[in-house]
């Protein structure tokens, strides 16, 4: 699929760019020196960042789902809502934990979640944050990114085209011997 020039308002991530900068972000970590425990990703969008980070690292992955941008097709923040559980397979999360997002935009989600994580898991001993970019929007500075992006652009992501692909579409697509129109 034919991807549109990035600008300063707009910035166009392919499939292949968009793993190798979590490729990128995976070797700042590795070359900081800093060893963690377990990664702790914030669905959705930090679902495929933590996946290969917990894959590259050998280390549990735990999911937290988080959602604040609902309205207006998903581009605009609301109310940050916290699931109630995190979801793991190697029991509770405790000690060194590296917190993973897509981006960090207002800074809001981080920030929160954070907090809920000193107040609910007093196991855990260090949070450190890890994202593929930091917008400079944001009241917070992420600990680890791969990119900062002092325009604030709004970053088109490649698996945002599922996000308005419906279930009828993906079959008729198919029975074309398709994916795509």
């Amino acid at each position: 699929m034919t991807r549109l020039p990035s600008t300063d308002a707009d910035l166009w991530v392919s499939w292949d760019e968009y793993h190798r900068t979590v490729e990128r972000l995976c070797m700042l970590l590795y070359e900081s020196g800093w060893r963690f425990d377990q990664v702790l990703c914030l669905a959705r969008g930090g679902l495929r960042v933590g996946d290969v980070v917990s894959r590259i690292f050998d280390l549990p992955l735990a999911i937290l789902a988080t959602s604040s941008y609902r309205a207006a097709g998903g581009t605009l923040q609301g109310r940050l809502d916290i699931a109630e559980h995190i979801t793991s397979t190697r029991g509770a999360i405790a000690g060194k934990l590296l917190l993973v997002d897509d981006l960090v935009d207002s800074g809001v989600t981080l920030d929160e979640v954070a907090r809920h994580l000193s107040e609910q898991f007093p196991e855990i001993t260090e949070v450190r944050t890890a994202v593929l970019w930091w917008k400079a929007s944001s009241r917070i500075k992420p600990d680890f990114y791969v990119e900062h992006l002092p325009t604030n652009p709004w970053i088109h992501q490649p698996f945002e085209d599922y996000d308005t692909l419906r279930p009828e579409q993906l079959a008729a697509w198919m029975k074309r011997g398709t994916t795509r129109p």
